[in-house]
């Protein structure tokens, strides 16, 4: 947050020097001179999303919190996030601060745009999709922060000076509200498809509306967004009949189940840091430059003892050894199996495309959240269910049923679990699985399971940044979450 106050403190006193100045430049650009023209608007719903997409909360949180899942264990500086009975470390605890801080920058862009932009004379429709873009990108942040911190200051208007900063912690259901608001204003005004799928979309603020209601139990509410998605005929399930299939599901641009993701260039330090803290040194599946090996399977987790070899999707994002030169080389015997989702692939899948919601999440989030509305799993929440295992088993016609669908007869509470099970098996390494844990209240006993580790209470939120607290006047010590 500081280094947002700063930015915008910096400037205030360079405007503040011109008296002592003989000649003022006239081309000076200063917040009351920039914010004019429709390319001004065009140019601030860019930074926002360039700020989203910021290292910080792609390479970095994406190891964190894919280390904190049952799957995956971290390596290197990601060893110490295993001691899940222990509280974050300094190193650890840096780097979500990172993450509070490039949020809140976030936030405040995006507060910039809609307090900025509805001045500027410019098309009315265009203006009204910019306001959107930043209203969904507002929740968005928020989103991540009240799920790793709770409760946190809402600042709703643009900071541009110290007296700004102070802002208590919101209760956790007042952060929701603000974000269902912001999802449904961007909900209304946003278009169709996005400026490619790298811009927010009406179906994608749908798909994330469902998401917040998952979070707060709204289950008819999640599922009523869920199934508008499905019967919108807007996307359709690429067909898998085998494993190299699945990278026309990741080659994001061209895929017909992409609703919203991130692109990188070639040469972007953003999401590429995740894709090399994949994969071993001399291992030439990883995409671009050397590997660091510090993210690896947990080959004692249940999950992937009992992911079953014909699921496809277990050819795709485990790897046990590579091909080097001709000649079979296993991974190294301390970490047997390693991720291989993404990677350069000779089908044009690259990795600086990252997937953020794509069509299988609707057909999920109805599938868990009809059968919780209603006490029991419907026959078309069994059928959605299946359909996602069934392209997973490479069925190339998912309206048929087959030998590998899940059975009717379960009960409310097995079919949950069986949805989640299907989510850590579609979404893995994709933003989704700590988060699964955490919402489900099963993180502790999943962990002792996987990993042979009490999680302790103090894991369950990330610390607020102490910086934080010391600059913000409406916070103290006593803020903090618990053991920090």
């Amino acid at each position: 947050m500081k280094r947002i106050v700063l930015l915008s403190i910096g400037l205030l006193l360079l405007c503040s020097c011109e008296n002592m100045l003989d000649e003022v430049p006239k081309n000076f650009i200063s917040p009351s001179n920039f914010y004019k023209t429709a390319a001004d608007a065009e140019g601030a719903i860019l930074s926002v999303y360039a700020a989203r997409a910021d290292y910080n909360v792609t390479a970095l949180q994406y190891m964190i919190e894919e280390t904190h899942s049952d799957y995956s264990i971290g390596r290197g500086s990601y060893t110490p996030i295993n001691n899940f009975n222990q509280p974050f470390e300094s190193v650890t605890y840096g780097r979500v601060n990172a993450f509070w801080n490039t949020y809140y920058n976030v936030i405040n862009r995006a507060n910039t745009v809609l307090g900025k932009v509805p001045d500027i004379a410019m098309n009315e429709t265009r203006k009204k999709q910019i306001l959107a873009e930043a209203y969904f990108l507002r929740a968005d942040a928020y989103l991540e922060l009240v799920r790793y911190w709770g409760a946190v200051p809402l600042r709703l208007n643009e900071t541009v000076d110290l007296s700004q900063v102070g802002a208590p912690r919101a209760p956790v259901s007042e952060v929701y509200n603000q974000i269902i608001s912001d999802l449904k204003l961007a909900e209304a005004d946003l278009p169709e498809v996005g400026n490619k799928t790298g811009r927010a979309s009406k179906w994608a603020a749908k798909v994330r509306l469902a998401d917040v209601y998952m979070d707060l139990k709204d289950w008819a509410n999640a599922a009523a967004k869920a199934d508008e998605v499905i019967k919108s005929n807007k996307y359709s399930l690429v067909t898998v009949t085998k494993e190299s299939d699945f990278y026309k599901i990741f080659a994001t641009e061209t895929s017909t189940e992409d609703i919203y993701s991130w692109h990188y260039s070639a040469i972007s330090t953003g999401f590429q840091n995740f894709v090399q803290w994949l994969h071993y040194t001399d291992t030439p599946v990883y995409c671009l430059g050397t590997g660091w090996w510090c993210l690896y399977v947990n080959v004692k987790s249940p999950l992937i003892l009992n992911w079953d070899t014909r699921d496809l999707r277990s050819q795709f994002n485990i790897y046990s050894g590579f091909y080097k030169n001709g000649v079979w080389v296993n991974n190294p015997p301390t970490t047997p199996l390693l991720f291989k989702k993404y990677i350069k692939d000779a089908n044009g899948y690259a990795s600086f495309s990252v997937p953020i919601i794509r069509y299988a999440e609707p057909f999920l989030i109805y599938a868990e959240a009809s059968c919780m509305a209603e006490g029991s799993p419907s026959a078309l929440a069994l059928e959605r269910l299946n359909i996602i295992k069934r392209r997973g088993y490479g069925y190339s016609d998912l309206s048929v049923a087959s030998a590998d669908d899940y059975p009717g007869g379960m009960t409310r509470d097995e079919f949950r679990e069986m949805v989640i099970k299907e989510r850590a098996y579609e979404f893995m390494l994709e933003h989704r699985r700590y988060w699964d844990l955490l919402r489900t209240n099963t993180i502790k006993q999943v962990t002792l399971a996987s990993k042979n580790i009490e999680y302790i209470d103090a894991r369950l939120l990330y610390p607020i940044p102490q910086e934080e607290i010391k600059n913000n006047p409406a916070l103290t010590n006593a803020d903090q979450n618990p053991g920090y």
